[in-house]
């Protein structure tokens, strides 16, 4: 059964797109079956993977409005072992078009469970907001990667952030888990940067998993992003590409982990 990951902050410009893009991908190149969705109307990792968001012929928003079958919008191996939900201007429409239906919370999650079983691993990119989109993502999810921007009001954003996966959580997602912040922009070289590291392994880290690798900011990585290739083709030996791929590590160790919990458990 696959993990079903939303990546998620209220806050845009924080990495979240990177992160599911680079995330996605080393799990791939580590032979991890892999479904990435791009949940973000803007559909920056769509674009992110080299897929040309304003052509795709299906996407997230047909297939929440009941226009297609989900095996007509997955993109199977955009790179190997990584396969895309696209998205696009289009689902914005989204919104508006579902306010009535019931039962909407539970869209995405009804579709996902259909293929889980059939990847490793389901990442969800997520908007920068908390309208139906996003709530969308969580309900689906087993986990929920928050990134932090290491710059000034990043705590504060984070305590929003927390309230409404709690919501989510009491209301719609029972199971829902964090599993851990992912501070992204970091630059060692600035007392501002260390600071906001360290305000957000202090303030949360007694409660909650604060990943060791933190994300270098890194001109690669938006370079890559913006042309469509993947960090870890564009910069193989950068510290980006190099972070991410520690990042990932950390996730597949916490998967081993909590397989193991549950295997304990099962045999007492």
């Amino acid at each position: 059964m696959g993990r079903i990951i939303a990546i998620a902050n209220q806050k845009g410009g924080v990495g979240k797109s990177t992160t599911a893009i680079n995330l996605s991908a080393c799990l791939a190149e580590l032979n991890q079956k892999v479904l990435l969705i791009d949940i973000d109307p803007q559909g920056n990792t769509t674009s992110g993977v080299g897929v040309d968001k304003d052509n795709a012929e299906a996407t997230l928003y047909e297939l929440l409005v009941g226009e297609c079958e989900l095996k007509d919008c997955i993109i199977e191996n955009v790179i190997e072992n990584l396969s895309l939900i696209p998205s696009n201007m289009n689902l914005a429409g989204a919104e508006i078009e579902l306010v009535s239906v019931e039962g909407r919370e539970y869209l995405l999650k009804n579709h996902i469970d259909t293929v889980k079983d059939d990847y490793d691993y389901v990442i969800i990119d997520t908007n920068p907001s908390l309208d139906n989109l996003p709530i969308n993502a969580l309900t689906a999810s087993d986990k929920v990667v928050i990134t932090v921007q290491a710059e000034p009001y990043a705590v504060e954003g984070m305590a929003d952030l927390l309230r409404s996966i709690n919501m989510v959580r009491r209301n719609l997602n029972h199971d829902l888990k964090i599993e851990g912040v992912l501070i992204t922009m970091t630059n060692e070289r600035t007392n501002l940067s260390k600071k906001i590291t360290h305000e957000v392994r202090e303030n949360f880290g007694g409660h909650i998993k604060v990943f060791d690798t933190t994300i270098p900011r890194c001109t690669k990585a938006a370079e890559s992003t913006g042309i469509g290739e993947i960090i870890f083709q564009y910069d193989p030996k950068g510290a980006a590409t190099k972070a991410y791929e520690a990042f990932t590590k950390e996730v597949i160790l916490n998967a081993e982990k909590e397989h193991k919990r549950h295997k304990s458990s099962y045999v007492r």
